[in-house]
């Protein structure tokens, strides 16, 4: 007798932010495959019982194929048994459950998506920034920076010329090809932005900037994410962005290395 599959959302870290179904599929569960993103709290979670998987990745380093991790699910659904595919955030949302669901679909594997909050959602939450605001933004885009092989890029001229709030998901370290996107796109670059990094977790750090000062930002710890517009104002004090030292620093050093008008 076949089993079933559960595409299950984590949420963005803090393990208070699980829905009830989700908890309870991860305490009822025979085998769970998480990504390497779940955080441990939530780990601890799951039935002593069931057999654990860790099929993520970290820093672009992959330790199983998409093609593996499809049928190890197929697999474990064959035997009989009840799976949970655990994702951080949101399955639906870079998350790669569209490519799970057709392979379980031609496995005519049953499956049920249960949805998270995604990693935007956490961490707009907790930085106290508002995705959305009737005198700043009333459109929100998601984004990603990391795009698979061979793939389409997103238009980024469209995006974040329509004044939308832009959520940039696995923006990486290296702020200075989104800097160019965005000016390349319209972008003032007074544009207020904020990196928020490891979402909801009690470590959860924000680093404010502007657009103009993206590429001179920290290296923050992984998972990041770039918010990006002007709801970012409403995080910080009297609506201002503040400059840090290192940022001036930088500026000034560029500026100085520039070659003179004629």
């Amino acid at each position: 007798m076949k089993g079933r599959v559960f595409l299950v959302g984590a949420g963005p870290g803090d393990p208070d932010l699980l829905t009830v179904k989700a908890l309870r599929l991860l305490q009822s569960a025979d085998a769970v495959l998480f990504d390497e993103l779940v955080s441990s709290e939530i780990l601890n979670l799951i039935s002593r019982t069931a057999q654990l998987h860790n099929v993520g990745k970290r820093c672009g380093t992959k330790k199983i194929h998409q093609e593996e991790i499809n049928f190890l699910m197929i697999a474990l659904a064959d035997s009989g048994l009840k799976v949970v595919r655990l994702k951080s955030g949101d399955p639906m949302i870079f998350g790669r459950a569209g490519e799970e669901m057709e392979a379980l679909r031609k496995a005519n594997v049953p499956y049920e998506v249960v949805p998270g909050v995604t990693s935007a959602l956490g961490a707009a939450a907790t930085a106290q920034i508002p995705l959305t605001h009737r005198h700043a933004s009333s459109a929100l885009v998601l984004i990603t920076a990391h795009q698979a092989a061979n793939s389409d890029e997103a238009d980024w001229n469209k995006l974040a010329g329509s004044g939308a709030t832009l959520v940039i998901y696995m923006p990486g370290h290296h702020y200075g090809k989104i800097t160019a996107k965005l000016k390349s796109a319209g972008l003032a670059g007074d544009t207020p932005c904020a990196i928020i990094s490891r979402a909801t977790a009690p470590d959860q750090t924000t680093f404010l900037t502007r657009v103009d000062q993206l590429q001179f930002s920290p290296q923050l710890s992984a998972p990041t994410l770039l918010v990006v517009g002007d709801v970012v104002r409403v995080a910080a004090v009297d609506g201002e962005i503040p400059i840090s030292p290192e940022v001036i620093s930088a500026l000034h050093t560029d500026s100085m290395s520039e070659e003179p008008v004629a």
